[in-house]
């Protein structure tokens, strides 16, 4: 096996983008062919594994990946409409959604020219993700990508203050579909803040909170269930508007170091729901690290609101990788 890639990070979160020595992905569109590939083995209860997914797990797994690695496999659009499509992976499958990789993709797109864009100005890049259409509109100054601004499919809030039962205590979530489901609540409703300090505590919540959510009936038409779960610290409002900092606890305890692009798009909705953030207003979202993503509302469409995240993606590596038949560890392994 020989795969390529073009690394990206998009504030602190790494998407690795594969550019080469992919087996024939089936399927007439972008959710056909994730749900084929889960069909062959894309999750662990799958019966069997795709070839395709062999990658998944050689570029996630150990000694060429690790548990917080994300990416994705670079697949037709749907249709003309849109310039190519991508099934989005991490290390226990592959997700519905996935803004901080829309960014990524783009200032890919546009650096290497697939995408033709000015020196100064903005270029549009449509993708076709399994959740819908989305777009990154890439930011240039004198030939560089400054930023990059992701606009999500329409977002529903679905639930508030669903009660739960977590570490001993009664907790309320926020329920909100941005192209995956993802679950809010303050950190302090569990006695915690949104330190790099507590993160153990933190990731053991998230990973509770989405266990409790599983089969909740509030989700009965969402086969996917809970993606995330964002637990976030209130800070005081900028001159612009909300400021919050929040950790995304995804997957089986991964944790997204970004401030969570599809995630932020869920933030954005519950707080214009419950008229904490208006049209003209801006959300300050910082990461666990100290990274930011910028957000607003941009209108309403398809019985959800329409938002845009905006960020920053840098390319940090071209990589070839190989999997020698006599490697015993194989696709790899993880800790």
């Amino acid at each position: 096996m020989n795969i390529t890639t073009t690394d990206y990070h998009t504030a602190g979160e790494p998407f690795r983008i594969v550019t080469g020595g992919l087996p024939p992905v089936p399927g007439d569109s972008v959710a056909e062919r994730r749900a084929i590939v889960i069909g062959a083995g894309g999750e662990a209860t799958a019966p069997r594994r795709s070839a395709l997914d062999d990658v998944r797990r050689l570029l996630t797994r150990e000694p060429r990946g690790h548990a917080g690695m994300y990416g994705g496999f670079v697949v037709p659009a749907d249709d003309s409409e849109a310039h190519f499509g991508v099934l989005f992976w991490h290390k226990d499958g592959y997700s519905t959604a996935c803004g901080h990789g829309t960014m990524a993709l783009g200032a890919w797109a546009v650096d290497t020219g697939r995408v033709p864009a000015p020196e100064d100005g903005t270029a549009l890049v449509r993708i076709d993700v399994p959740s819908g259409r989305v777009s990154a509109t890439v930011h240039r100054r004198e030939g560089r990508t400054t930023a990059v601004t992701f606009r999500n499919v329409p977002t529903r809030v679905l639930a508030r203050k669903v009660e739960l039962a977590v570490s001993g205590t009664t907790v309320a979530v926020d329920l909100a579909d941005s192209g995956a489901v993802y679950a809010s609540l303050p950190a302090a409703a569990l006695g915690l803040a949104v330190v790099p300090d507590q993160l153990t505590a933190l990731t053991a919540a998230g990973r509770e909170i989405r266990a409790a959510l599983e089969g909740h009936p509030v989700l009965a038409e969402h086969r996917d269930g809970v993606y995330g779960v964002i637990l976030y610290d209130e800070l005081p409002d900028t001159p612009s508007g909300p400021y919050q900092r929040n950790v995304t606890v995804f997957a089986d305890g991964q944790i997204d170091r970004s401030p969570c692009g599809s995630g932020t798009s869920a933030r954005l909705a519950l707080l214009a729901d419950e008229g904490a953030l208006w049209p003209e207003q801006i959300l300050r979202h910082d990461s666990i690290i100290g990274t930011v993503f910028t957000g607003r509302v941009r209108g309403q469409e398809a019985g959800g609101v329409v938002t845009e995240v905006t960020g920053t993606a840098h390319r940090t590596g071209e990589h070839q990788f190989v999997l020698d038949g006599d490697d015993s560890l194989g696709a790899g392994f993880l800790l």
